[in-house]
C-alpha cells in the first residue's frame, strides 16, 4: 500500500485557529451544526482531493469545511502562476504560463498564501499543478498584466532558453521529438541547461516557502527524466520538514516509458483510469477479483489513481461526472480496493470541450457553487463515506471477495471493513461473509442513516441499483 503522510508532518507552528460554522453540504453529507476549531480532529489520511481550477478562497473554505472532516489528506489546485488570458477564457489559459507571479485567475498572491494557511490549520497539505515544460503558446496578455509578444521571449524566459526544436511534435514515437519539441505550439523549455532548472527550480521553492507541499508535474512526459529529476533534487524541503510531493503526468504510450519516472516521485495511472471505465462501463465488475498491476497498472508504490481528470473527462478515456451513479461506484471502488493513491476529481459542469470555468466575465473564477455549474464529487455522500472507510482499513489486504451475480460485488480489507457494490438497475440481496466481528456498524455510504449487523461473520445485504453499502470498524 502508499504511504501515508501523519498527521503530526502536516503541523504548522504557524497555523491559526478558525471558526467553523453550520454548513448543509447539497443534500449529500451534513457537518456538525455546533463552532468547531479549524481542524476537526479526524484523522487524515492519504485521499487527495483535485479540485480543479476551483479559486484560492473557495478551496480554503472546502479545506475546513469539507476535507478535512471526511478524513483527506491532501488538496491538489490549480496552477497559481500567471497565465495567457484569451477572449474565451478557456479552461486552458492556466496550462500556457505568461510568468511567475502568483496572480492568476483564481486570486492574488495574497489569496493563495491564506488558502495555503487555512488548508494547513485543518490539517490539509497543499499541491499545486506545476507547468513547467512550456510557455504561452498565444501572445497577448495575461492575468496579472503581462503582455507578450513574442512567445519565445517572456518576463521570466529568453529565447535562448526555448529548445532549438521549433516545430509541433507530430512524430510520437520519437522520443527526442516528444521530449524537446512543442507540445500544441508550447515553446519547450529547454530543460538541460542548467539556467533554465534553476529557473523552474527556483518557482516551485516560492510556492514550498509559502508552504506548499507538492506538486502534479504536467506534461512530465515531454520533460528528459534526467533534467526533471535534477529540478526535483533542487527542491527545499517543506514548511513541515518533509522532501515535497511529487506526482506526474506521463499520458500513456511510448516513448518514454512509464517506469523512467518512477526515480523522481508517482505517476498518474492513466491505465487504472481506463480499467474504471471499461468495467463499470460496458464490463463486469466481477472481472476486477483480479485486478492489479498484471493489468499494466504503473507499479503500486508509485501510482496515483484516479476515476477521472479534466482531460479525460473531455476526451472520453475515462468516467466523468456525466455518468452519475456509474462514476460514483468507481470511485467508491477506487477507494476500497487500495491501489497506490488515490484521487478524487471535482470540477465544474460544461456542454463543450474548451469550456471556460464559472468566472465574472472577465475570466476570473467566481466561487465554487455546488447548486450552479460545479460537479462536487468530493462531497458525495458516498464518496466522503469511503474518504473514512478508506483511511480506517489502512493497509489491510483484500479478503472475502464474493461476485454472487454479474456487475455485483463484495469484498472486505482483513478484519477491518467490508463494501459491496452493485453496478445493475435492480436492488441486490445477498449474504456476504463479511469477516468482521458480530456486532451494529454504520453505512458509511448514507452517511450511517442505516446500518449494517453482523451475525456469526456474515451480513444479509440489499444493495440499491448502482449503489454501494460499506462499513468498518
Amino acid at each position: 500500500m502508499h504511504r501515508t503522510p501523519t498527521r503530526a508532518r502536516r503541523r504548522r507552528a504557524t497555523a491559526t485557529a478558525l471558526a467553523l460554522g453550520a454548513l448543509t453540504l447539497g443534500g449529500v453529507v451534513t457537518l456538525p451544526a455546533q463552532p468547531a476549531a479549524a481542524d476537526t480532529g479526524v484523522a487524515n489520511g492519504d485521499v487527495i482531493a483535485n479540485l480543479w481550477q476551483w479559486n484560492w478562497k473557495s478551496v480554503g473554505k472546502e479545506c475546513t469545511d469539507v476535507l478535512d472532516p471526511a478524513g483527506y489528506g491532501a488538496v491538489q489546485v490549480a496552477p497559481p502562476e500567471e497565465s495567457l488570458k484569451q477572449q474565451n477564457f478557456y479552461w486552458w489559459d492556466v496550462y500556457q504560463p505568461y510568468s511567475y507571479k502568483l496572480d492568476s485567475r483564481f486570486g492574488s498572491a495574497g489569496d493563495f498564501k491564506d488558502m495555503i494557511d487555512t488548508c494547513h490549520a485543518a490539517g490539509i497539505e497543499v499541491y499545486t499543478d506545476a507547468v513547467i515544460n512550456h510557455t504561452a503558446a498565444q501572445t497577448g496578455t495575461g492575468y496579472a498584466g503581462t503582455t507578450i509578444g513574442d512567445r519565445y521571449d517572456t518576463p521570466d524566459y529568453d529565447p535562448a532558453d526555448s529548445d532549438d526544436c521549433r516545430k509541433t511534435i507530430a512524430n510520437w514515437s520519437d522520443q527526442y521529438e516528444v521530449q524537446h519539441c512543442e507540445l500544441l505550439g508550447m515553446p519547450d523549455l529547454d530543460t538541460g541547461e542548467q539556467g533554465v532548472r534553476d529557473k523552474i527550480a527556483g518557482f516551485l521553492n516560492t510556492q514550498i516557502d509559502l508552504g506548499v507541499d507538492g506538486f502534479r508535474v504536467d506534461a512530465a512526459k515531454h520533460i528528459e527524466t534526467g533534467d526533471l529529476n535534477a529540478i526535483v533534487g533542487a527542491l527545499h524541503t517543506t514548511t513541515s520538514g518533509d522532501a515535497p510531493y511529487i506526482t506526474q503526468e506521463v499520458y500513456p504510450g511510448n516513448p518514454p516509458a512509464l517506469g523512467d519516472y518512477y526515480n523522481n516521485g508517482d505517476v498518474l495511472d492513466f491505465t487504472y483510469a481506463a480499467a474504471m471505465k471499461s468495467q463499470f462501463q460496458g464490463g463486469d465488475i466481477a472481472n476486477l477479483a483480479s485486478f492489479g498491476s498484471s493489468w499494466g497498472l504503473a507499479d503500486e508504490a508509485h501510482s496515483n489513481t484516479f476515476v477521472t481528470n479534466h482531460d479525460t473527462e473531455r476526451n472520453g478515456y475515462t468516467l466523468s461526472y456525466k455518468d452519475g451513479a456509474t462514476a460514483t461506484l468507481a470511485n467508491v471502488f477506487q477507494l476500497a480496493r487500495g491501489y497506490g493513491r488515490p484521487s478524487v476529481y471535482a470540477a465544474w459542469t460544461f456542454d463543450q470541450s474548451d469550456q471556460a470555468p464559472p468566472n465574472d466575465g472577465n475570466g476570473f473564477v467566481t466561487g465554487t457553487d455546488c447548486g450552479s455549474g460545479w460537479a462536487c464529487v468530493d462531497r458525495d455522500a458516498a464518496v466522503a463515506g469511503m474518504v473514512g472507510w478508506h483511511n480506517a482499513v489502512g493497509d489491510a489486504q483484500v479478503a472475502n471477495w464474493q461476485s454472487p451475480a454479474s456487475n455485483v460485488i463484495g469484498f472486505g480489507r482483513g478484519d477491518k471493513g467490508f463494501v459491496a457494490l452493485n453496478n445493475t438497475s435492480d436492488a441486490h440481496t445477498f449474504t456476504y461473509s463479511t469477516g468482521l466481528p458480530d456486532g451494529t456498524y454504520a453505512n458509511v455510504i448514507d452517511g450511517g442513516a442505516t446500518s449494517v449487523t453482523v451475525s456469526g461473520g456474515k451480513a444479509e445485504l440489499t444493495v440499491p441499483a448502482k449503489g454501494a453499502v460499506a462499513f468498518h470498524g
